[in-house]
């Protein structure tokens, strides 16, 4: 099907696939139509996960705008309801770790509390140990390398690192899994636990 043209005013009559395949294309307008027989579904979720109704709003908003830019949904691999709900899950959870951090990091300056300051010797073990792991991470497949890096030293989580990278989600868990378990049995022979 192409969609040179504009998407006709009886939209609603495409399918999911389709609306999405023309949004890709281009064509905007189709995101109101999917806008139409989604959000319902995508404030639904993020209310149950987040609990605030004008936060639920507002992720609801931004998963619709990010949709324009993303190329995340395969057609092919589901139906794309569940690829909202997923989707809209992942970002409040999301939503929630980043909110508890900031009310831990609030609490901190409150309560005065301030980081240990470590000892030059400890500094410098912390040093040698990051080497080690960076070390370590090198004996990884490229792909292992990749995503770990995007989780852990860039706080991505496995479900942005997926669309970040154009990827299924369950390839990104695996690759992150297998890299973890290899990882882990490379720092244990080197440090002998």
């Amino acid at each position: 099907m192409e969609f040179e043209q504009p998407i006709p005013t009886d939209a609603g009559t495409l399918s999911d696939a389709d609306l999405w395949l023309a949004l890709k294309a281009g064509q905007t307008s189709a995101l109101g139509t999917l806008y139409d027989r989604h959000s319902g579904l995508v404030y639904g979720v993020a209310f149950k996960v987040l609990g605030h109704a004008q936060e639920a709003e507002d992720l609801t908003q931004d998963i619709f705008v990010k949709l324009v830019q993303s190329t995340a949904y395969n057609p092919q691999r589901g139906s794309f309801r569940t690829y909202l709900a997923i989707l809209t899950r992942s970002r409040a959870i999301d939503r929630l770790r980043s909110r508890q951090t900031a009310r831990d990091s609030v609490a901190r300056l409150q309560a005065g509390d301030q980081p240990p300051t470590p000892t030059p010797a400890d500094a410098l073990a912390q040093s040698e140990r990051s080497e080690e792991v960076r070390a370590a991470l090198a004996q990884l497949s490229a792909n292992q390398q990749q995503i770990l890096r995007l989780a852990y030293y860039e706080g991505l989580s496995q479900a942005t690192i997926a669309e970040q990278l154009d990827t299924p989600l369950g390839t990104v868990k695996t690759h992150s899994r297998r890299g973890l378990l290899k990882l882990r049995q490379i720092l244990q022979d080197r440090w002998g636990n």
